[in-house]
């Protein structure tokens, strides 16, 4: 009898620990698999630094801006000028703008990416307005600077070193907590 009790208490507390071990993982995942894909690059994923680019090639390549806003944002969203040309490994400054064309103050936040989705792990963003909520008063306008460069290593990666042109996207969607 005492072997069945201490069987049965082995079995309860290895399946309390299996669902706590769950629970955990599944709260963990998120911010684990955002990490997994800062780091590699994964998914078109750019890379984010603290630091300028410290050194650039004489090759160039083009940059196109694109934006997009959800569907239930009465926003405009537009980069300065869509296209620009860059020396790789060369920081640059760009300016996206953002108008709330509504009488009421909205709050939205902007995901990025980045195509084709292989540059992603080469593409570094030093500062940018991505995953930050961002508030716009009725009818107001504001300035959205990114900066960014593309790391040299692109040269080397055999798949994609003639690439010409990369695509930074950006998408707004409502604040649905505000």
């Amino acid at each position: 009898m005492n072997f069945i009790k201490s069987n049965n208490s082995i079995t309860a507390i290895g399946l309390i620990g299996i669902v706590i071990t769950m629970i955990a993982l599944a709260y963990a995942s998120v911010p684990l698999y955002n990490y997994f894909c800062k780091v590699t690059g994964f998914g078109g994923t750019p890379n984010v630094f603290s630091s300028e680019s410290i050194y650039s090639i004489d090759k160039t390549i083009n940059v196109r801006l694109d934006s997009n806003v959800g569907s239930t944002l009465d926003w405009e969203f537009y980069p300065e000028q869509r296209i620009h040309q860059l020396k790789i490994g060369e920081n640059k400054l760009i300016n996206y703008v953002i108008e709330n064309n509504t009488d009421q103050t909205l709050s939205g936040t902007a995901v990025y990416n980045v195509s084709p989705t292989e540059a992603g792990k080469y593409f570094n963003k030093i500062e940018c307005f991505c995953f930050q909520e961002t508030e716009l008063m009725a009818n107001e306008t504001k300035i959205m600077p990114v900066s960014f460069f593309i790391d040299p290593e692109i040269e080397n990666d055999k798949y994609i070193s003639d690439l010409s042109e990369v695509t930074l996207s950006y998408t707004f969607y409502e604040n649905s907590d505000t």
